[in-house]
């Protein structure tokens, strides 16, 4: 059974025993720091004025002013906005207004498999299979400051915009750690699950990668499934990928995922996470959707508003990041972890 059909009835089989949580929000003291109501969808129509959308719950229009931002690959501008472009937009705290839009934004994070003059292939995990990401020249320099080691074997987190000929790199995600992929220094044994868990959010989506297939033959074949992937279904979606799903059974977790360096309680998908960003004070329960196995090869640090502890302990969806105040350009915030709900 594909992993979001498990994570839909196991939280269906949770809720008829523990109750529904209140649509997926908690219920903060300060009304002010309730998340936002982010909008994905594709562009439909635009004006200085107006942005029309098709999303997965129909048409939406959502008025701009002069005070609305518009990101495509950096600074943009109501030229951005044209029909049949992916966005996802953050309202203002009064909700009248788009604050933010960001157009055609994707994120490639996992290993470097290989290097080529303007290209890096990516290993992103075995859910979301392998890229291949173009730095242009003018991104180089800014790119190979904060990832200096672009050699097979090393992590890279990448922000990118989608173009017909695949995800283009315009910043880094976030710095390079310093270590292989394969030599991350993972918690002793018997090392405490902190309570609550601090660390580093991040978030991922707008890319489908390759997958490797087994021929009849037995040999092995790379098949595209698509670079493109619209932001009215799954990239709209509030959800979670968690570092430490549990591998045994049905719980959802990847049998080969590394244990991460910080010591994290063991979930499954359809168990809901109270996910606090630090920065802005936003706190929102999100539902665990897959396995955060790539996440937890990065051992880093997020310095959005002062600095995390190491380690990314949740991955988030571009809905989910962006209705807790993240800037998706940004790349990370600061957070505060809770298990609450998790399946028992």
């Amino acid at each position: 059974m594909p992993l979001a059909r498990q994570g839909a009835r196991r939280r269906s089989q949770q809720e008829a025993v523990l109750g529904a949580p209140s649509i997926r929000r908690t219920a903060p003291a300060d009304a002010s720091r309730a998340p936002l109501g982010p909008v994905a969808g594709t562009i439909l129509d635009a004006s200085p004025h107006l942005l029309v959308l098709h999303t997965a719950d129909g048409e939406v229009r959502l008025p701009m002013t002069e005070a609305t931002t518009v990101w495509h690959g950096g600074r943009g501008g109501p030229g951005s906005l044209r029909p049949g472009r992916d966005v996802v937009v953050r309202p203002a705290a009064d909700g009248l207004r788009a604050d933010r839009v960001w157009v055609d934004i994707s994120r490639v994070a996992g290993v470097i498999l290989a290097c080529g003059r303007d290209t890096v292939e990516v290993d992103m995990g075995p859910h979301r299979g392998r890229a291949h990401v173009v730095i242009p020249p003018h991104a180089l320099g800014r790119i190979l400051v904060r990832h200096p080691r672009m050699e097979p074997g090393y992590l890279i987190d990448t922000i990118c915009v989608r173009s017909p000929d695949g995800p283009r790199a315009v910043r880094p995600g976030t710095s390079q750690p310093g270590y292989r992929a394969d030599d991350l220094a993972s918690p002793e044994p018997g090392t405490p699950v902190p309570d609550p868990i601090r660390g580093t959010a991040t978030w991922f989506g707008g890319i489908v990668g390759q997958q490797s297939h087994t021929r009849g033959d037995g040999s092995h074949t790379n098949v595209v499934r698509g670079w493109r992937r619209s932001l009215a279904g799954a990239y709209a979606t509030i959800g979670a990928a968690y570092p430490a799903v549990d591998s045994e059974g049905n719980a959802g977790g990847c049998p080969d995922a590394p244990s991460g360096c910080v010591a994290l309680p063991y979930l499954s998908v359809g168990s809901v996470l109270s996910v606090r960003n630090e920065c802005t004070g936003r706190t929102a329960a999100v539902p665990i959707t897959e396995c955060g196995c790539a996440a937890a090869l990065y051992c880093d640090r997020c310095v959005e508003c002062g600095t995390s502890p190491r380690g990314r302990v949740v991955e988030l969806t571009p809905a989910a990041f962006v209705s807790l105040g993240g800037d998706l350009d940004g790349g990370c915030f600061n957070v505060v972890v809770r298990p609450t709900g998790a399946d028992r």
